[in-house]
């Protein structure tokens, strides 16, 4: 499969997607208590906002992507910390007591690392992608 343009500006788009509807949904509009709870220090209701926030930003990169390989960077850097972040909370966490208390909070926390690592590989060759095209020019 060639990583054209369209598909590219479509991951951007599924990433935001991701970012703001997941959040959204599985916290109930920030009204489930339980996700905040498991993870005070990430997932508090402001760190979800903050993850709708880079939803956006997402979404409003995706039509200028090409211009933007250092900004692109930056959301590498981002998603490997909260992969990381995830990794290690899996880790050290029993996820069967996060779905016996809620299973939209265990959905939550089964997904969003997941979710990271994806958009971590997805970012990293984009820009990949971007920092080859700027050498070749």
């Amino acid at each position: 499969m060639k990583f054209s343009h369209e598909i590219i500006k479509r991951g951007f788009i599924l990433s935001g997607i991701m970012n703001i509807g997941g959040v959204l949904i599985l916290s109930r509009f920030f009204t489930n208590n339980v996700i905040p709870k498991i993870d005070p220090a990430v997932m508090s209701n402001f760190g979800l906002l903050m993850i709708v926030l880079w939803g956006c930003v997402f979404l409003a990169v995706s039509q200028k992507y090409e211009q933007l390989k250092w900004l692109i960077a930056i959301f590498v850097i981002e998603k490997f910390i909260y992969g990381f972040t995830w990794t290690k909370w899996i880790i050290n966490n029993d996820l069967s007591s996060v779905y016996d208390q809620d299973k939209m909070a265990g959905l939550f926390y089964t997904i969003y690392g997941i979710n990271d690592w994806f958009f971590f590989l997805f970012f990293l060759l984009v820009f990949i992608k971007l920092s080859k095209a700027t050498t070749n020019n």
